[in-house]
């Protein structure tokens, strides 16, 4: 049975959820990384197949990838030789999913500052993603290749599971396809095994609320538009 203040609880963790774009310096114990993926690993997945692996970095090694990554990244002719193994967005965009992902573009480059004609301003703002935006570890989550679409569904729940339990401990994080374009890099860097595909990366940490990124609030449907009871 679990209590209201459970409830509150977990209910908090999950409401307070947020993609922070700016992390503080400020370390995170490698004892509390380490329970909260283990927390995360409870997820449910089909027939227990449990298809997630996490390779987390900090300290030079995540210099180094970050690093690898901005030099392909900021050199246009070198950065459109990378491109995704799979494809996360639609290739033919419609509303009203074009129109949340405007929105939610121009609310943060709007709190930047930036604007439409800015171009470079937004590169670079689209580059912090290779550093994990400033945060003290870096997790690259990747699959094996032989898994199918179930297994994608249940790596959602574990990455969620992170996020949540996340908050419960005071962290932040902020979940990154970004990654995605890069995985040859990623590959190289990592040494991973040849059957494995990167399936997106994730900063965690502790945010930097004096920054003006992390005040975006993302709007979220009402009840009624995502919810039909049929009685």
């Amino acid at each position: 049975m679990i209590s209201s203040s459970n409830q509150q609880a977990v209910d908090a963790a999950i409401t307070s959820r947020r993609s922070i774009r700016a992390f503080l310096p400020q370390e995170v114990a490698r004892a509390d990384i380490e329970q909260l993926l283990q927390v995360a690993g409870r997820a449910p997945s089909g027939t227990n197949t449990q298809p997630w692996k996490v390779y987390v970095l900090t300290g030079q090694r995540k210099v180094q990838l970050t690093a690898a990554i901005l030099a392909a990244h900021n050199d246009p002719a070198v950065a459109a030789q990378h491109t995704e193994e799979y494809a996360y967005y639609p290739s033919q965009w419609v509303s009203p999913f074009i129109d949340r992902r405007r929105k939610v573009g121009w609310d943060l480059y709007a709190l930047l500052g930036l604007t439409r004609d800015n171009k470079a301003g937004m590169a670079a703002q689209h580059g912090k993603n290779y550093d994990f935006f400033g945060a003290p570890v870096g997790l690259i989550f990747t699959i094996d290749r032989v898994m199918e679409q179930g297994s994608w569904l249940d790596y959602g729940m574990f990455l969620q599971n992170i996020m949540v339990a996340a908050r419960g401990r005071g962290l932040d994080t902020c979940p990154q396809a970004a990654f995605t374009q890069y995985h040859r890099i990623i590959t190289e860097q990592l040494q991973l095994p040849d059957q494995e595909t990167v399936v997106c990366g994730m900063a965690l940490g502790y945010a930097d609320h004096s920054k003006v990124e992390n005040s975006l609030q993302t709007e979220r449907m009402a009840l009624q538009e995502f919810v039909k009871f049929v009685e």
